[in-house]
Protein backbone atom coordinates (compact mmCIF):
# COMPACT_ATOMS: atom_id res chain seq x y z
CA UNK A 1 0.00 0.00 0.00
CA UNK A 2 1.06 3.31 -0.91
CA UNK A 3 2.42 5.67 1.86
CA UNK A 4 -0.11 8.50 3.01
CA UNK A 5 3.87 10.75 1.97
CA UNK A 6 3.36 9.18 -1.60
CA UNK A 7 -0.17 9.80 -2.06
CA UNK A 8 0.26 13.07 -0.76
CA UNK A 9 2.95 14.11 -3.16
CA UNK A 10 1.28 12.80 -6.00
CA UNK A 11 -1.71 14.95 -5.15
CA UNK A 12 1.13 18.15 -5.08
CA UNK A 13 2.19 17.31 -8.59
CA UNK A 14 -0.48 16.25 -10.65
CA UNK A 15 -3.92 18.08 -8.76
CA UNK A 16 -7.03 16.64 -9.61
CA UNK A 17 -10.46 18.51 -9.63
CA UNK A 18 -13.49 16.36 -9.78
CA UNK A 19 -15.73 16.74 -12.42
CA UNK A 20 -19.18 19.10 -11.82
CA UNK A 21 -20.99 21.75 -11.46
CA UNK A 22 -20.60 21.98 -7.73
CA UNK A 23 -17.75 24.52 -6.24
CA UNK A 24 -15.00 21.80 -5.61
CA UNK A 25 -11.96 20.88 -3.42
CA UNK A 26 -9.31 17.98 -3.73
CA UNK A 27 -6.12 16.99 -2.08
CA UNK A 28 -5.70 16.08 1.62
CA UNK A 29 -5.82 17.07 5.25
CA UNK A 30 -6.26 16.08 8.94
CA UNK A 31 -10.00 15.51 9.74
CA UNK A 32 -9.32 16.43 13.18
CA UNK A 33 -6.38 15.55 16.17
CA UNK A 34 -8.57 16.60 19.35
CA UNK A 35 -5.85 17.11 22.60
CA UNK A 36 -6.15 16.45 26.17
CA UNK A 37 -5.88 20.11 27.09
CA UNK A 38 -9.26 20.84 25.20
CA UNK A 39 -7.35 22.22 21.51
CA UNK A 40 -8.52 20.91 18.33
CA UNK A 41 -6.68 21.04 15.44
CA UNK A 42 -7.57 20.50 11.62
CA UNK A 43 -5.81 20.48 8.66
CA UNK A 44 -7.05 21.01 5.05
CA UNK A 45 -4.51 20.79 2.18
CA UNK A 46 -6.62 21.74 -1.39
CA UNK A 47 -4.21 21.50 -4.23
CA UNK A 48 -7.02 21.80 -6.43
CA UNK A 49 -9.77 24.84 -6.13
CA UNK A 50 -12.76 25.32 -8.51
CA UNK A 51 -12.88 28.89 -6.75
CA UNK A 52 -9.31 29.65 -6.77
CA UNK A 53 -5.47 28.67 -6.11
CA UNK A 54 -4.65 25.46 -3.94
CA UNK A 55 -4.76 26.88 -0.36
CA UNK A 56 -4.00 25.46 2.91
CA UNK A 57 -5.76 25.95 6.06
CA UNK A 58 -5.36 25.16 9.50
CA UNK A 59 -8.40 24.88 11.80
CA UNK A 60 -8.21 25.22 15.31
CA UNK A 61 -10.77 25.30 18.25
CA UNK A 62 -9.89 26.48 21.66
CA UNK A 63 -10.64 24.95 24.71
CA UNK A 64 -13.34 27.68 25.38
CA UNK A 65 -14.82 26.30 21.84
CA UNK A 66 -13.84 29.21 19.64
CA UNK A 67 -12.97 28.30 16.53
CA UNK A 68 -9.93 30.20 14.49
CA UNK A 69 -8.96 29.43 10.65
CA UNK A 70 -5.26 30.06 9.84
CA UNK A 71 -5.11 30.26 6.17
CA UNK A 72 -2.68 30.76 3.11
CA UNK A 73 -5.34 32.27 0.92
CA UNK A 74 -8.33 35.26 1.75
CA UNK A 75 -11.09 33.99 3.22
CA UNK A 76 -13.05 34.28 0.73
CA UNK A 77 -11.21 31.83 -1.97
CA UNK A 78 -10.13 29.39 1.83
CA UNK A 79 -12.41 27.40 3.95
CA UNK A 80 -13.66 30.19 5.24
CA UNK A 81 -16.33 30.35 2.11
CA UNK A 82 -17.87 27.40 3.27
CA UNK A 83 -17.44 27.48 7.38
CA UNK A 84 -16.56 31.17 8.06
CA UNK A 85 -20.06 31.47 10.01
CA UNK A 86 -19.03 29.05 12.88
CA UNK A 87 -15.48 30.61 13.15
CA UNK A 88 -14.56 33.70 15.34
CA UNK A 89 -11.09 34.92 13.44
CA UNK A 90 -9.89 33.78 10.09
CA UNK A 91 -6.39 34.85 9.36
CA UNK A 92 -4.14 34.80 6.39
CA UNK A 93 -0.77 33.12 7.84
CA UNK A 94 2.11 31.52 5.54
CA UNK A 95 1.78 27.83 6.82
CA UNK A 96 4.47 25.22 5.80
CA UNK A 97 3.43 21.63 4.85
CA UNK A 98 6.21 18.56 5.39
CA UNK A 99 6.83 15.59 4.94
CA UNK A 100 9.95 14.64 7.40
CA UNK A 101 9.29 10.74 6.71
CA UNK A 102 6.73 8.18 4.61
CA UNK A 103 4.51 8.62 7.84
CA UNK A 104 5.59 11.83 9.62
CA UNK A 105 4.27 15.20 8.68
CA UNK A 106 4.84 18.29 10.37
CA UNK A 107 2.75 21.43 9.80
CA UNK A 108 4.26 24.67 11.06
CA UNK A 109 2.78 28.38 11.04
CA UNK A 110 5.21 30.40 13.41
CA UNK A 111 4.24 31.47 15.68
CA UNK A 112 0.68 30.20 15.70
CA UNK A 113 1.07 26.60 15.52
CA UNK A 114 3.87 24.06 15.07
CA UNK A 115 2.16 19.90 15.14
CA UNK A 116 4.20 17.15 14.52
CA UNK A 117 1.79 13.79 13.13
CA UNK A 118 2.96 9.88 12.95
CA UNK A 119 0.28 8.36 10.83
CA UNK A 120 -0.31 4.98 10.52
CA UNK A 121 -2.68 1.74 8.57
CA UNK A 122 -4.61 -0.37 10.48
CA UNK A 123 -6.52 -3.26 9.21
CA UNK A 124 -10.01 -1.65 9.10
CA UNK A 125 -8.63 1.85 7.42
CA UNK A 126 -6.87 -0.47 4.46
CA UNK A 127 -10.50 -2.32 4.06
CA UNK A 128 -12.42 1.26 3.85
CA UNK A 129 -9.69 2.52 1.67
CA UNK A 130 -9.72 -0.25 -0.89
CA UNK A 131 -13.61 0.09 -1.04
CA UNK A 132 -13.11 3.64 -0.97
CA UNK A 133 -10.93 4.56 -4.19
CA UNK A 134 -13.22 2.43 -7.09
CA UNK A 135 -16.30 3.98 -6.41
CA UNK A 136 -17.86 5.67 -9.14
CA UNK A 137 -18.45 9.70 -8.64
CA UNK A 138 -22.31 9.25 -8.50
CA UNK A 139 -21.92 6.88 -5.82
CA UNK A 140 -19.90 9.43 -3.62
CA UNK A 141 -22.79 12.07 -4.42
CA UNK A 142 -25.36 9.75 -3.10
CA UNK A 143 -26.46 11.03 0.65
CA UNK A 144 -27.69 7.92 1.27
CA UNK A 145 -24.57 5.86 0.52
CA UNK A 146 -22.25 8.75 2.25
CA UNK A 147 -24.69 8.78 5.49
CA UNK A 148 -24.29 5.03 5.64
CA UNK A 149 -20.98 5.22 4.80
CA UNK A 150 -20.48 7.55 7.75
CA UNK A 151 -22.31 5.49 10.23
CA UNK A 152 -19.87 2.32 9.39
CA UNK A 153 -17.24 4.77 9.66
CA UNK A 154 -18.56 5.80 13.16
CA UNK A 155 -18.62 2.27 14.58
CA UNK A 156 -15.68 0.98 12.86
CA UNK A 157 -13.30 3.45 13.47
CA UNK A 158 -14.21 4.38 17.28
CA UNK A 159 -13.73 7.93 16.18
CA UNK A 160 -17.41 9.00 17.35
CA UNK A 161 -19.70 10.34 15.10
CA UNK A 162 -18.92 10.93 11.29
CA UNK A 163 -20.50 13.31 8.65
CA UNK A 164 -20.18 12.65 5.54
CA UNK A 165 -22.46 14.57 4.00
CA UNK A 166 -24.91 17.72 5.29
CA UNK A 167 -24.56 21.37 6.02
CA UNK A 168 -21.41 23.31 6.38
CA UNK A 169 -21.41 26.51 9.01
CA UNK A 170 -22.64 28.59 6.34
CA UNK A 171 -25.82 26.52 5.62
CA UNK A 172 -24.44 25.25 2.06
CA UNK A 173 -24.74 21.32 1.71
CA UNK A 174 -21.56 20.07 1.51
CA UNK A 175 -20.60 15.26 -0.15
CA UNK A 176 -16.95 14.60 1.73
CA UNK A 177 -15.43 11.81 -0.21
CA UNK A 178 -12.37 10.58 1.93
CA UNK A 179 -10.99 7.83 -0.55
CA UNK A 180 -7.86 6.97 1.18
CA UNK A 181 -7.21 6.99 5.06
CA UNK A 182 -4.49 6.54 7.78
CA UNK A 183 -4.75 6.55 11.68
CA UNK A 184 -2.88 9.47 13.34
CA UNK A 185 -1.35 7.24 16.12
CA UNK A 186 0.70 9.73 17.76
CA UNK A 187 1.09 14.07 17.48
CA UNK A 188 2.10 16.64 19.35
CA UNK A 189 1.45 20.23 18.74
CA UNK A 190 2.28 23.87 20.51
CA UNK A 191 -0.20 26.66 20.02
CA UNK A 192 0.52 30.17 19.94
CA UNK A 193 3.55 28.51 22.24
CA UNK A 194 1.91 26.16 24.45
CA UNK A 195 2.63 22.72 24.56
CA UNK A 196 -1.09 21.14 23.22
CA UNK A 197 -0.75 18.03 25.76
CA UNK A 198 -1.41 14.30 24.35
CA UNK A 199 -4.17 13.35 21.55
CA UNK A 200 -7.42 12.79 23.85
CA UNK A 201 -11.05 12.64 23.12
CA UNK A 202 -12.88 15.30 24.10
CA UNK A 203 -15.50 15.35 26.40
CA UNK A 204 -18.27 16.25 24.02
CA UNK A 205 -17.60 15.53 20.25
CA UNK A 206 -16.96 19.00 18.17
CA UNK A 207 -18.25 20.21 15.38
CA UNK A 208 -18.77 23.14 12.74
CA UNK A 209 -22.14 22.95 11.09
CA UNK A 210 -22.57 18.99 10.10
CA UNK A 211 -18.98 18.29 9.84
CA UNK A 212 -17.69 16.59 13.17
CA UNK A 213 -14.46 16.30 14.23
CA UNK A 214 -13.14 12.84 14.89
CA UNK A 215 -12.66 12.14 18.15
CA UNK A 216 -8.92 10.38 17.36
CA UNK A 217 -7.06 11.49 14.64
CA UNK A 218 -7.34 10.66 11.11
CA UNK A 219 -5.86 11.72 8.03
CA UNK A 220 -7.71 11.71 4.36
CA UNK A 221 -6.41 11.96 1.02
CA UNK A 222 -10.28 12.81 -1.23
CA UNK A 223 -12.60 15.49 -2.28
CA UNK A 224 -15.33 18.09 -1.20
CA UNK A 225 -18.23 19.01 -3.17
CA UNK A 226 -20.50 22.20 -1.70
CA UNK A 227 -23.06 23.15 -2.92
CA UNK A 228 -24.69 26.88 -3.34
Amino acid sequence: MRSPRDCALESERHPQLPAGTDERVSGYGVMGQPFASGHVLGLRRWTASSVGEQFTSIWHRDPDDNWHFYESAQPEFACSRWFGHGVQESTVVDIDVTWEGSHLLRVTSPPLVDWTLTLASSPMTRVMSAVARPLPLAAWRSPALLRAMGTVASSTLGVGKVGMTGLTANGLPFDANPQRIWRVVDATAQIQGQDAGPPAPLPEQARLGDFWIPQHGVFAMGRVFIGA
